[in-house]
């Protein structure tokens, strides 16, 4: 897996303070993206054991709320199994930390993945320009959704996801 960027300290990618790793790769090239570098899956550099400790040590601070997975889509076929085991690492080091991720995947179609069952929050849905909006939380477009990915889950038919918040 490859990645253009670890960010500390963000308070636009989920609920607190958060670390951001960007990964390289995604195959849904919205119009307008605010990233479109990270689209080239051999983009960036490749995520080494400097970059996960990069990572945790941004995790170790008290104050640091979780971890974002964005890029770029983190379920792109070139980064799907490198995430999956890093989320379950994270998950077991640092189980009071949540876990959000990013996928142009909508959730209809993943809510099956194994990696979802460690992911707190999912924002997922491509982006769309002409839905744009920039007065909503976490999202760029209408379309996308903020999911409660475990309440989703606990649901009689989880394809019909709980929402982790309203605008």
């Amino acid at each position: 897996m490859r990645y253009h960027n670890i960010t500390k300290d963000d308070m636009l990618n989920g609920d607190g303070l958060r670390v951001v790793l960007w990964v390289a790769g995604c195959s849904h090239c919205c119009k307008e993206c605010h990233n479109p570098i990270t689209w080239d899956p051999d983009g960036g550099v490749l995520f080494d054991d400097a970059a996960k400790q990069e990572i945790y040590d941004q995790l170790n601070k008290d104050y640091i709320s979780g971890i974002t997975f964005s890029g770029g889509d983190p379920l792109h076929s070139a980064n799907r199994h490198t995430i999956r085991g890093l989320v379950e690492e994270i998950r077991r080091k640092y189980p009071a930390k949540t876990i959000w991720l990013y996928t142009g995947d909508l959730w209809e179609n993943i809510l099956h993945y194994p990696i979802m069952k460690y992911i707190d929050v999912l924002v997922d849905g491509e982006f769309v320009q002409e839905l744009k909006n920039t007065n909503l939380r976490w999202r760029g477009s209408s379309n996308q959704r903020v999911i409660d990915v475990q309440q989703s889950l606990k649901q009689a038919d989880p394809g019909i996801p709980v929402l982790h918040c309203c605008d």
